[in-house]
């Protein structure tokens, strides 16, 4: 156990003191504010410099002058011949754009838009929309409908979304955020135990073909020092995860209360109310209610079971990744025997964005989730929906004894092909290997 415990060690500290590692930690959550930041503010740059002008022929003489400017559009009324605009469209270094209205326009409900490159669609959408409206307008008149009361009528639907408990008591739920949620464990699940379980594999294959593992070998036993690598490298990973996951929290904590301030908001939604709805308000209303939605899912269920799951799929995908290290010479070698071992990982990942997330408690994902080698994925799926303790216990439980029964397995290929060299491994040279005695 000592010796265990000694192999761990180093694994640990010889990667957590890398300057790799340390950038890893600390740049990851940087970058992926930083890359959220810059979305926003490009995004929005873009929306302010997609600005065009949009001159109007307007044949009918009633609709050009129903047109309204906004942030996107500036519509000018032109008088000219349609040749003489068609040139100032094409010589205008402006975003600049044509509108022919002809003149049974309320009967034929068409128009031509012109621009010298391609049209854009977002002024097309814009204008489409402005016409149609004007045309619902025209035909209220028509039927001697007031558009106004109309207008004023309210249709929109608010749906509280509750969730029974087992206790009879309902709480709230939001299957927006469980989805994002799931969404997002399952990739991270998905690469995190693709890259430390293919870090134990490269470990092994570098002290291998330097040969160092000989001069561990007299002093420890394969079992040993396969288990010490595999734990070593586990801590390292779950150090990372937890750093990721403060400094992400501190950061995103900084910049709300930089960005936002809650009675403001407040303030701003009580003179609102009773307005018209328009997208500005709708984000605001959302950023003000991600608490209650955030408090439908059992964060602190499903920090413990990412981790627990973490750490078990890591085990059991790490001891495969150790036999396949210890079998072959180069990572080009291995390449035969890492798509085997990953497929039934890569199927999880896959069914999570269909099957796992539109049917959380059907019977695929409910199997998906007992069976050890697409648990991790399966079951940190379907946590946010809402998934009974009993099996959450039950899938773990299979997920330790599947671990067991790999590693077992792993360390009989792992004792005799660690210490062979110059020989091209294959599927039976593997069952061989495995019916080698001590």
């Amino acid at each position: 156990m000592n010796k265990i415990l000694l192999i761990i060690q180093r694994e640990y500290l010889s990667r957590v003191k890398k300057k790799s590692f340390l950038l890893t930690t600390f740049l990851v959550p940087l970058f992926f504010i930083g890359m959220y930041v810059g979305v926003y503010f490009l995004t929005k740059k873009s929306f302010e410099d997609n600005h065009a002008i949009v001159y109007v022929l307007d044949d009918s003489k009633a609709i050009g002058g129903l047109l309204k400017n906004n942030k996107t559009i500036t519509f000018t009324q032109s008088n000219d011949e349609l040749a003489a605009q068609l040139q100032t469209v094409k010589e205008s270094a402006e975003k600049t754009s044509l509108l022919l209205i002809p003149a049974d326009f309320l009967v034929s409900k068409k128009i031509e838009f012109l621009s010298s490159g391609k049209p854009n669609i977002g002024i097309q959408d814009e204008i489409q929309s402005q016409l149609e409206a004007i045309v619902l307008n025209h035909e209220y008149k028509q039927l001697n409908i007031d558009p106004d009361k109309i207008k004023n009528i309210n249709t929109t639907v608010s749906i509280a979304a509750k969730e029974i408990t087992d206790t009879g008591e309902a709480k709230d739920s939001d299957t927006r955020i469980a989805m994002g949620i799931a969404i997002a464990l399952s990739i991270l699940i998905y690469l995190s135990l693709f890259l430390y379980g293919a870090q134990v594999m490269r470990g092994i294959i570098e002290e291998k073909s330097s040969r160092i593992v000989e001069v561990i070998i007299s002093s420890v036993k394969p079992f040993q020092l396969m288990m010490g690598k595999i734990i070593g490298i586990g801590l390292v990973g779950i150090t990372q995860f937890l750093l990721w996951i403060i400094l992400s929290f501190a950061l995103i904590t900084g910049a709300t209360s930089l960005l936002l301030d809650k009675a403001d908001v407040q303030q701003q939604l009580e003179v609102q109310a009773g307005a018209n709805s328009n997208p500005e308000m709708e984000n605001l209303s959302m950023l003000t209610n991600m608490d209650n939605m955030l408090n439908a899912v059992d964060i602190p269920q499903l920090l413990i079971c990412f981790f627990l799951f973490f750490l078990g799929g890591y085990m059991l995908y790490s001891a495969l990744f150790a036999a396949v290290g210890s079998a072959v010479d180069n990572e080009t070698e291995a390449n035969q025997f890492t798509m085997p071992i990953t497929t039934p990982l890569l199927l999880a990942y896959v069914l999570s964005f269909g099957v796992l997330i539109n049917d959380p408690h059907g019977s695929i994902a409910t199997w998906l989730s007992f069976i050890p080698l697409t648990s991790p994925i399966a079951m940190l799926v379907r946590i946010p929906f809402g998934v009974p303790i009993w099996q959450i216990a039950l899938s773990f439980s299979l997920l330790v004894a599947g671990f067991l029964i790999t590693t077992w397995f792993a360390a009989r290929i792992y004792r005799v092909g660690i210490l062979m060299y110059g020989k091209k491994a294959s599927i039976k040279e593997l069952i061989k290997w495995f019916s080698y005695k001590n």
